[in-house]
């Protein structure tokens, strides 16, 4: 588990989420044995640590504390952060850190086209920190950096995960227009876990950014995800289910969630694999693409393999 205070600029210690610091711990039930994972030590890893750090990048993998960097990293396969390390929202669930940003890096596109370029990735996913401080929510940075991947990349499938760019007029099609293969916005919870779980965002704004994805450009493949173990309820994630189906979204992901620290959110209960087989079942019956369900499963996880399958699934439909 991660710790609260970040140590890394010593002195001063400041908190990583002072919005938390003063939060009574919440706890969690001990993980099962499914959802253990081996600590990173491979040489793989470690190669591509070092593109990482040799191009001043900042990834999603360990911002996020994600449990499958050990065998993401090891496969050279990374999911680039753009944008900074601070995030403007302060969600329960997630570990990246908040607070006040700093200006964007006007080199980062190019790092990040570089450091696909250097990883020899076939399919590279861009996330991005929150940044409500932007007047464009950071739209155009993103879309520069999709542009900048594809100049020297040009065989790279790109794969985006957005922010919500809520009260960010025309912010979205600046991003769409940019042309990437997949765009990713996580509606991360149900409905009714919103105010506590992710409070800084809209469920139903969320829906509607990924509808008019569709609409802008009809032929881009739409991906969203949520968390499972945040105390929603099954009825409430197939109607999570519907909601994106109906803004005609393709692909979704179905992962655990995992506390960062004692003072995130708590995990509610661990869903078996058994349950996530049957979300798996039911999401293809309602006419996903392609699904991702199990306890580790996360956005970026496979993403390459996946967007393969979810081209193979859509073509076999026939001509739209």
């Amino acid at each position: 588990m991660a710790v609260v205070i970040d140590t890394t600029n010593n002195p001063p210690l400041r908190p990583r989420h002072p919005e938390k610091a003063n939060k009574p711990d919440a706890p969690s039930p001990r993980k099962p044995d499914w959802i253990r994972v081996r600590a990173p030590a491979s040489r793989g890893y470690a190669d591509t640590n070092k593109i990482v750090r040799d191009n001043g990048l900042v990834t999603v993998c360990e911002e996020a504390s994600c449990p499958n960097i050990g065998e993401c990293w090891d496969r050279k396969h990374a999911t680039f952060m753009v944008m900074g390390d601070t995030c403007t929202r302060a969600c329960a669930f997630c570990n990246v850190r908040t607070g006040r940003p700093g200006p964007l890096d006007p080199n980062e596109p190019a790092g990040v086209a570089e450091a696909t370029r250097k990883l020899g990735l076939k399919h590279v996913v861009v996330t991005s920190v929150d940044r409500d401080d932007l007047p464009d929510g950071g739209a155009t940075h993103i879309a520069a950096t999709v542009r900048a991947i594809r100049a020297l990349c040009p065989a790279t499938t790109i794969e985006i995960l957005t922010p919500d760019f809520l009260r960010k007029d025309g912010a979205l099609e600046v991003v769409v227009a940019s042309k990437p293969d997949v765009f990713n916005h996580n509606l991360e919870t149900v409905p009714g876990r919103y105010p506590e779980v992710r409070p800084g965002a809209r469920y139903f704004h969320s829906v509607r950014l990924l509808q008019r994805v569709k609409e802008l450009d009809p032929a881009m493949f739409t991906k969203s995800g949520i968390m499972v173990g945040l105390g929603e309820e099954r009825h409430e994630v197939l109607q999570v289910m519907d909601d994106l189906r109906s803004a005609d979204v393709d692909f979704i992901t179905i992962g655990q969630y995992l506390q960062p620290t004692r003072k995130h959110h708590a995990v509610v209960n661990f869903v078996t694999p058994d349950e996530f087989k049957s979300y798996e079942k039911v999401a293809y019956t309602k006419g996903f693409l392609m699904v991702a369900a199990s306890p580790l499963t996360r956005s970026s996880h496979h993403a390459g393999e996946d967007f393969a399958r979810l081209k193979a699934a859509r073509e076999a439909l026939g001509p739209r």
